[in-house]
């Protein structure tokens, strides 16, 4: 074998482990989805439990469809104007190019295109699957598929291009955002808050019982995102090198110490430590890790959990105090929690993990590295806080997509889909079932 036949084999063996754990890495972000469906659909009553779940579900499909179509071509197209990346990939066109590489690590090795369409195909359809906590309860099937189709198309694959795209205008300034704490959680955070602003407080709220029915979907939908998330983070170092393993390692500390942030601040507050506490900080913390965990250390990892369980538990208390309905606390969780993530790059990033990033503050960089995570931040926000508004009001006052208050109080399972999630019924002294009784759900029921 000649040297040069011997460095091709080299490099076409690491150009197939970097695919083969790409493609992990995809369906374990898949599943995270699922995953989110019952994270939310533990939190709401039990007549919304299956409206929930379909509306997560059937993301899926929609952004499935809007990504082949044109979402991957506006995110990741050659165009270089720095703000969209054109019509090159629409109906995924010219992905089997020889040259079609999806992307390059800090190694030098890549990943074919194909992979990496596949890749950003679940981040684009688990982000706005994230809004759906902020509007539990009162959106309409219909109008959610169409807002589902509208914005990401025209938020967050525009966004995309701007952190991820090599021509987008933040990419080209160095903003740091290794999976997503802009792209992703910032951004479906406002979209979340913003949403349910427009929309509208649900019936009752915030003085009736709104307490998850069932909590062990909760923990359940959080474990299962938290498994998940190692393909979302570990997955965005594209290949499987030593960078996966930092961000694999940084995302396992933050999170748990996140969790342990959450429930000390509860128990201190509220007098007692809650299962939903725990659920709920641990997905605090993966979602400030999210941008940071390629750039920052174990240490870092530590700090950044540490301030995510304790100010993302705190924000829990804003929405009652300015009355915005954000249902499952969207806006303290992603919100909160992405932007932390994104400017605490500015403070902790460090090249000894990652040599593409930059140092933060702390470790001798200048301070318009913070600045420009800060202006990351910012153009997310301002972005998708329009453009939300926008279609927000389209979708509340053109196509009627609220739900009615009657509808409300019989709830999405019955109301949209004919369904209810949990049936009960007596068993006969001889083992058969009896004639139905009426349904009734756990926050109906009686001791």
């Amino acid at each position: 074998m000649s040297p040069q036949e011997l460095q091709d084999a080299v490099t076409n063996a690491g150009l197939s482990a970097n695919d083969a754990w790409m493609l992990a890495s995809s369906a374990l972000v898949l599943f995270m989805t699922p995953g989110l469906a019952f994270f939310y659909g533990g939190m709401v009553r039990s007549k919304h439990v299956l409206g929930m779940l379909m509306q997560n579900f059937f993301a899926i499909g929609i952004v499935t469809l809007v990504w082949a179509l044109i979402g991957y071509s506006i995110a990741f197209g050659p165009d270089t104007n720095g703000f969209f990346g054109g019509f090159h990939y629409a109906a995924m066109q010219h992905l089997g190019d020889p040259t079609a590489i999806g992307s390059i690590n800090p190694q030098g090795s890549a990943t074919h295109q194909t992979v990496f369409v596949a890749f950003q195909m679940m981040f684009a359809i688990i982000t706005p699957a994230l809004i759906t906590g902020a509007t539990a309860d009162r959106l309409k099937f219909g109008a959610f598929c169409l807002f589902v189709t509208l914005w990401s198309v025209l938020i967050y694959s525009p966004i995309a291009y701007w952190v991820w795209n090599a021509n987008g205008w933040l990419f080209k300034h160095a903003v740091m955002d290794f999976a997503g704490g802009t792209v992703v959680h910032a951004n479906a955070g406002i979209a979340g808050v913003v949403l349910a602003l427009v929309l509208g407080k649900r019936k009752g709220w915030p003085g009736g019982d709104f307490r998850p029915h069932n909590v062990p979907y909760v923990v359940l939908g959080a474990s299962i995102l938290w498994f998940g998330w190692f393909g979302f983070n570990a997955g965005s170092g594209a290949g499987s090198g030593s960078l996966a393993g930092w961000a694999f390692l940084n995302t396992q500390i933050a999170t748990g110490v996140a969790s342990l942030a959450w429930v000390v601040v509860e128990w201190l507050r509220d007098g007692k430590p809650t299962t939903l506490g725990a659920a709920s900080g641990a997905v605090a913390g993966l979602v400030a890790i999210t941008p940071a965990c390629g750039f920052v250390s174990p240490m870092g990892a530590i700090i950044v959990g540490v301030l995510a369980g304790a100010l993302c538990a705190l924000a829990t208390a804003i929405k009652g105090k300015v009355g915005i309905d954000d249902a499952l606390d969207v806006g303290a969780v992603h919100l909160v929690g992405g932007v932390l993530g994104a400017l605490l790059n500015g403070f902790l990033a460090t090249t000894d993990v990652n040599p593409l990033g930059k140092d933060g503050v702390l470790y001798g960089g200048p301070w318009s590295v913070l600045g420009w995570q800060a202006v990351g931040v910012g153009a997310t926000l301002g972005y998708s806080a329009v453009g939300t508004l926008i279609l927000g009001l389209f979708i509340r006052y053109v196509v009627k997509g609220r739900l009615s208050e009657e509808h409300e109080e019989i709830g999405m399972d019955e109301a949209l889909h004919g369904e209810a999630a949990y049936q009960y019924s007596s068993i006969s002294g001889a083992g058969t079932i009896s004639s139905p009784a009426p349904s009734l759900v756990p926050e109906d029921a009686t001791a």
